[in-house]
């Protein structure tokens, strides 16, 4: 479960973790309100569950109400990645003088929590791990006692702060941040950036003979993501569960999982490591996928039909491909799943199906029976990914008639 930016900094504030003073604002005239409160400068930053949201506009600095006005108003009228913006969080303005990077996650492949730090806050992590892999620290944490004295001197030696005050601050930051990853069964805490902010606030005037205030460490952003197996055990976060997507809440609701991407091929796999595989393959071959859908082990028809449907939602797919490796999932009742879906819905985009494994050649000779326009089924993985990113390509957009599914 991810969780809005101003819910990570309830949070944060929560667990001792400094932030600015901030509000949240769902219209123009409360944000007018709130900033009668907060004062100026401030940062208006769209609440929105996905990255990018700088580089299309989505995080501004106003330094009077006019700028408000306008800032809140285009905000406010913003879709970023098929994410309507329905509010604004207004935050203190502040001094950055330095921006840094913390995470703590978990690496799968070590089975453990693993923190990461660099002094390279507010890129994009994922570009500086590949261009600069030296400027990203990786300390892998034991689950039960966090990060020890040694790393915590690890990580204030990379952070070269070079002030015994900010060194404290980030120890003690660094202990507050793993409190809170665990007790909150996280699965990602990252602050990014985790700033040096200090003196008056750029647009600030400070009074004469009034010392600028000392250097300190704000969190000026806040990413949480929760175990939703956890859930059961953080009822209080369960109920801050954002239904921002509702493709996303419909899949919960028919117990599929499904996480909206960037692309336009429509995907659908049984179990999570399939998946990832296929939309890496679907990147290998020049393609994008829109979405992450896994129907799980054992999806009868009826789950397939409504997976279908949740995908198919999304007006930017112009085709499908549907992934299956029958274990306790069987061919034949993805195939009758398909065909279920193409008879309630008038949806009609190409469509791809690679069945193999349990029931998988009863599956593919159902389909063939069928007959159905613009489908092909194979047993090959690379062949099915190939044709479905070439369909995806060609297609000139969804065929859809006025009763949608």
């Amino acid at each position: 479960m991810d969780l809005f930016e101003y819910q990570g900094k309830q949070l944060f504030a929560a667990a001792g973790i400094p932030v600015l003073p901030s509000r949240l604002a769902s219209s123009v005239a409360e944000a007018e309100r709130v900033a009668t409160d907060l004062g100026f400068p401030l940062a208006v930053k769209a609440q929105v569950l996905s990255g990018g949201r700088g580089k299309v506009g989505g995080v501004r600095v106003v330094g009077g109400r006019d700028e408000l006005h306008k800032a809140a108003a285009d905000i406010l009228s913003l879709t970023i990645k098929d994410k309507p913006v329905r509010a604004v969080l207004l935050e203190t303005g502040a001094r950055v003088l330095r921006e840094l990077y913390l995470a703590i996650t978990l690496d799968r492949r070590a089975k453990r929590p693993l923190l990461m730090f660099s002094t390279r806050g507010g890129m994009d992590i994922e570009a500086v791990a590949k261009d600069e892999p030296a400027a990203l620290t990786r300390l892998l944490l034991d689950p039960l006692c966090g990060p020890s004295e040694a790393q915590i001197a690890q990580t204030l030696a990379a952070a070269q702060l070079g002030d015994e005050v900010l060194d404290a601050q980030l120890a003690e930051l660094l202990i507050r941040a793993w409190a809170l990853y665990r007790e909150r069964d996280a699965t990602l805490l990252e602050i990014n950036p985790l700033a040096v902010v200090g003196g008056p606030a750029p647009a600030g005037r400070p009074a004469a003979g009034a010392t600028p205030p000392a250097p300190s460490l704000v969190a000026l952003d806040a990413k949480l993501n929760i175990d939703d197996n956890a859930l059961y055990r953080q009822p209080e976060l369960a109920a801050m569960r954002p239904d921002e997507d509702e493709r996303e809440k419909a899949a919960r609701e028919a117990g599929v999982t499904y996480l909206t991407l960037e692309g336009d091929l429509g995907v659908l796999g049984n179990g999570a490591g399939l998946v990832m595989s296929t939309l890496d393959l679907i990147g290998a071959a020049g393609g994008k996928a829109a979405d992450f859908c896994d129907v799980g082990g054992g999806a009868r028809a009826e789950r397939i039909a409504a997976a279908l449907d949740i995908i198919c939602s999304d007006t930017r797919v112009r085709a499908l491909l549907i992934n299956i490796f029958g274990g306790i999932t069987r061919g034949d009742e993805v195939a009758r799943g398909v065909l279920a879906w193409r008879e309630h819905t008038d949806v009609r985009l190409p469509l791809v199906v690679r069945l193999d494994g349990s029931n998988a050649e009863e599956g593919r000779r159902i389909l063939a029976a069928a007959a159905l326009e613009g489908m092909q089924a194979t047993e090959n993985a690379l062949e099915a990914v190939e044709a479905a990113v070439a369909a995806a390509r060609q297609a000139p957009g969804p065929s859809r008639g006025s009763g949608g599914a």
